[in-house]
């Protein structure tokens, strides 16, 4: 069986009797099964998605089926699905069953997509790599010994090597984005808010979305809708209507700005610049206005992000403490060693580094010197972005400073893999929805993603305008 890069073809063949939702579940197994090698699942759901498959067959037949019959999606380890196993891909919550499901998760299934695993990523979605796993790193499909980005490595492996139509994943400072660029495939993160985060395993509360990964526009775009919209266990979660999705027609020339410092940084890889400047060339050619501004925040971006990150993170961790529920350490012997075994033994170096970041951050003597700081900063980064949108359409940029990098690739210092956000955390910062389209090739033969960013809200008319740019 061939892989399907849109629902709406496996759609017409569903209907047509050509395949089946059954067919098309044991296709994906066996896919799985073929490339265990990548790491991307840490659990394949077999006699879930059979039962599933052979349950949706019978709805298409009768007409019944709903938007998402025969769609076949994984989910990133730190959504909830009810009565499946959890564990944000850390030791501190195996053995650990969702009592629930995410809402996200609960929207799909409702217009019958076929849930068939959970994918691996870094350990509480903290890391641009998917090293920093309990189950151990992921591969890129498209080179066995590149990293898939990340923390949502697993969901972007999982598409682009085709072990399912789609996936979700969570974006908090680019972990949909960055993994789309690196396996060259379409990544988007809504407004904040746009999508319910109950069930989603918190990692930095203000800044955490879901969103799909995907092979096409058209299926981003119906997953975007399908999962969008207020949601009662969420307060957080806009009330506003959500604009359904057109990708038809629209307005024909935009105004585009780029952050003049950042495609002008030495430090940019300078293929990368290149391929971006081309972009630029083509987006003028086909009419849109293209101006470089000025933004003088831009270095403030990393900081304030992960000051703020870590701070929230250091908070959401704290109830991971081998008493409730997940790991507790055998070595434990009173209240105290409880406590202090289970989480050293339970959590990775690179969640201890960010909770030991976010606890200095929120310390006594040091709170409004950082995190008092870092909040004016996102207010003032916020401010200015609503200026530029008020402008202009839409913001670019390269969705990463280079393409994929080697698994075993050593960083003398940690924080050095923190730069890896630096196009993409402006969109957590200030909340608005921004889209990874793969549409550049570096010259070593690896995908590029071009990135491009709306006013908060306005998913409709990004996902209208990566359409024409697709399409052309």
């Amino acid at each position: 069986m061939a892989d399907y890069s849109n629902l709406q073809a496996l759609q017409s063949d569903l209907s047509n009797g050509k395949t089946s939702c059954t067919q098309l579940v044991e296709h994906y197994l066996q896919k799985i099964e073929d490339n265990k090698d990548l790491n991307a699942f840490v659990e394949v759901y077999s006699h879930d998605a059979r039962s599933r498959a052979t349950v949706i067959d019978a709805k298409i037949k009768h007409g019944t089926a709903g938007k998402l019959a025969g769609m076949v999606i994984g989910v990133k380890d730190n959504i909830a699905y009810q009565d499946h196993g959890l564990s944000a891909a850390s030791k501190i919550l195996s053995g650990f069953t969702s009592l629930y499901s995410a809402t996200a998760v609960e929207r799909l299934l409702e217009e019958d997509a076929i849930i068939i695993g959970r994918l691996n990523c870094d350990e509480f979605a903290m890391g641009s790599s998917n090293r920093f796993s309990h189950y151990g790193p992921v591969k890129n499909p498209l080179d066995k010994n590149l990293v898939p980005g990340g923390s949502s490595g697993g969901s972007a492996a999982a598409v682009a090597a085709g072990l399912c139509m789609a996936s979700l994943g969570s974006d908090t400072g680019g972990s949909i984005r960055q993994p789309a660029s690196f396996t060259g495939i379409y990544g988007f993160k809504p407004s904040y808010g746009r999508i319910s985060r109950h069930g989603l395993i918190a990692f930095a509360s203000s800044f955490d979305q879901i969103g799909p990964f995907a092979n096409s526009i058209e299926d981003t775009a119906l997953l975007y809708e399908v999962m969008a919209g207020a949601d009662q266990y969420d307060n957080t979660c806009s009330q506003r209507e959500v604009i359904p999705v057109s990708l038809d027609g629209g307005k024909q020339t935009r105004k585009i700005a780029y952050f003049k410092d950042a495609l002008e940084n030495a430090s940019l890889d300078p293929e990368v610049r290149a391929q971006a400047e081309a972009f630029i060339d083509k987006l003028r050619a086909a009419g849109h206005t293209v101006e470089a501004i000025d933004f003088p925040l831009l270095e403030y971006l990393v900081p304030t992000y992960y000051i703020l990150s870590t701070a929230e993170a250091s908070s959401n961790l704290a109830r991971y403490d081998g008493i409730h529920f997940g790991y507790r350490s055998p070595n434990a012997h009173d209240l105290e060693s409880t406590y202090k075994l289970s989480r050293t033994e339970g959590f990775g170096p690179e969640v201890k580094r960010r909770i030991l970041l976010g606890t200095f951050v929120l310390s006594s003597g040091y709170y409004e010197a950082y995190y008092g700081k870092a909040q004016k900063a996102r207010r003032l980064v916020t401010d200015k972005t609503n200026e530029i949108f008020a402008d202009y359409d839409f913001i670019f940029s390269p969705t990463t400073p280079h393409t994929a990098f080697p698994i075993n690739q050593v960083e003398s210092d940690p924080t050095q893999m923190y730069l890896e956000d630096i196009f993409t955390v402006h969109a957590n910062i200030t909340g608005c929805p921004s889209i990874s389209l793969p549409l550049a090739q570096h010259k070593n033969g690896l995908p590029l993603g071009m990135q491009f960013t709306a006013a908060k809200y306005e998913e409709a008319d990004l996902l209208q305008f990566a359409q024409t740019l697709v399409n052309n």
